[in-house]
């Protein structure tokens, strides 16, 4: 896509079992030298830190949900304090082809989009989905955030 082509700051999430897999998209990010952020989680929080290479991915420990990021003593520079994103790949469990996303009730991305925002930023956000994740309505709320684009198979 040329928004990704575009991007030289990249955030993308680490994929649980059932999730689209973004290790070959963020492989692909540090080998084309994109500043490449993940999340990392603190109770209600989330940030966008920095990844620094395939290596620090590799040590990276993994959650109780067998997922890596970084330990919540791991401080990392946040993308948010050190230039903002130019996209976000973000997961959900059902999308609309017009950007509605449904995640796993938190609201972690929608405050963050928000967060990027407040600061002045506005990357552009892709949902990778599954063909059976795509529906023709899912419930949303006025703090739901849309995307700019859902990829597919199809």
């Amino acid at each position: 896509m040329p928004e990704y082509q575009a991007s030289k700051r990249v955030c993308l999430y680490l994929h649980m079992a059932e999730e689209v897999h973004t290790t070959a998209i963020l492989k692909h990010a540090l080998e084309t030298d994109r500043d490449c952020f993940i999340p990392q989680y603190k109770g209600p929080v989330m940030k966008m830190v920095k990844l620094d290479s395939w290596e620090d991915f590799e040590k990276l420990p993994e959650t109780k949900w067998k997922i890596k990021q970084p330990a919540d003593d791991d401080v990392r520079p946040d993308a948010l304090e050190t230039g903002g994103l130019d996209l976000i790949l973000m997961p959900g469990l059902g999308f609309t082809l017009t950007g509605d996303r449904i995640g796993r009730g938190k609201g972690y991305y929608d405050t963050y989009l928000q967060k990027c925002r407040d600061k002045g930023f506005h990357p552009k956000t892709i949902a990778l989905a599954y063909k059976q994740q795509i529906c023709d309505s899912i419930p949303v709320t006025e703090s739901d955030m849309k995307v700019d684009f859902v990829l597919s198979p199809d």
